[in-house]
């Protein structure tokens, strides 16, 4: 039977090896550093917006025989106007590990705590500071099933994330008319397809190898945004920016590239297929306790 008290200091290293036993499951090649993980404890640098909108944290270890078997980080977020409605008054698990077969008492207790903050709302999710690992993953059945037994319900999207080796993207083959301009973007660096009226498609592509998430620096880079004039589709102009971001992004020291989608968005799945990704893990998104 677990024992569940707070995270100390000393349990840093089982705790991380935990976590990226996790990560491993989900993002290949990635692992989570111990100071990784210690930061996300205390808050989180990367979310600039959310972040400061957390008033309350609390991470719990569920321990047998001196054996950290499972970990869960909890938050609460103000009530406030300064927070948005979606995040107001709200208090979530932003991540439980464990081992498979375990876990239910960790959960229980991370319940009781979120219960005490007496928060309008009651989430779950599976955050961890990693590239690329959030939600519920399809690869973590046994966390899936602990949060249903409790009662939570999935009430957000299922996001599919697919990837594609770099060297399997092909050549850069231009597009008559067009010229490419290269840009700092909002989710990393633009490339934009340029006619004589103007832009009329663009992607943007971010590394994720800056030494900050990563114990070892990722070879992993994702497509922040892409997006094609309807009147411009299929002649090729998105081939062409993934292909010039995918050199670009070998340049960099990149292997890989990763996409998300919804399932109900097809064109984009389509292109994605077409253009050799493979589904890589689905993740649901959105859980909350039914009577939270």
């Amino acid at each position: 039977m677990a024992t569940i008290r707070a995270f100390r200091r000393s349990d840093r290293e089982q705790l991380t090896a935990l976590v990226n036993a996790h990560v491993a499951a989900v993002i290949p090649g990635v692992t989570v550093s111990v100071n990784a993980l210690l930061n996300q404890l205390e808050r989180e640098p990367d979310e600039a917006i959310v972040d400061p909108w957390v008033v309350e944290r609390r991470t719990l270890v569920a321990v047998e025989r001196d054996a950290i078997v499972g970990g869960a980080h909890l938050l609460r977020y103000g009530a406030d106007e300064r927070v948005s409605e979606s995040y107001r008054d709200f208090a979530e698990i932003r991540w439980l590990v464990c081992r498979p077969g375990g876990g239910a008492a960790l959960l229980a207790e991370s319940v009781r705590a979120l219960r005490e903050w007496r928060p309008a709302r009651i989430g779950a999710d599976g955050s961890l500071p990693a590239f690329g690992v959030y939600g519920v993953p399809a690869t973590w059945p046994h966390i899936r099933e602990l949060y249903v037994d409790a009662g939570f319900v999935q009430q957000g999207k299922t996001e599919i994330l697919s990837s594609i080796a770099l060297d399997r993207v092909p050549a850069a083959t231009p597009v008559a008319g067009l010229r490419l301009e290269r840009s700092v973007g909002r989710n990393g660096t633009r490339f934009t397809a340029v006619g004589k009226s103007g832009a009329v498609g663009m992607i943007e592509v971010e590394t994720n190898g800056g030494g900050v998430l990563f114990a070892q620096p990722s070879r992993w880079a994702d497509v922040g945004n892409l997006c094609v004039a309807e009147s411009h589709r299929r002649q090729g102009i998105a081939s062409w920016l993934l292909a010039v971001a995918a050199d670009w992004l070998r340049r960099a020291g990149a292997t890989h590239l990763l996409a998300y989608a919804w399932p109900e968005q097809t064109d984009e799945l389509g292109f994605y297929t077409a253009s050799g990704f493979e589904e890589l893990v689905r993740t649901e998104r959105g859980w909350l306790l039914e009577d939270g």
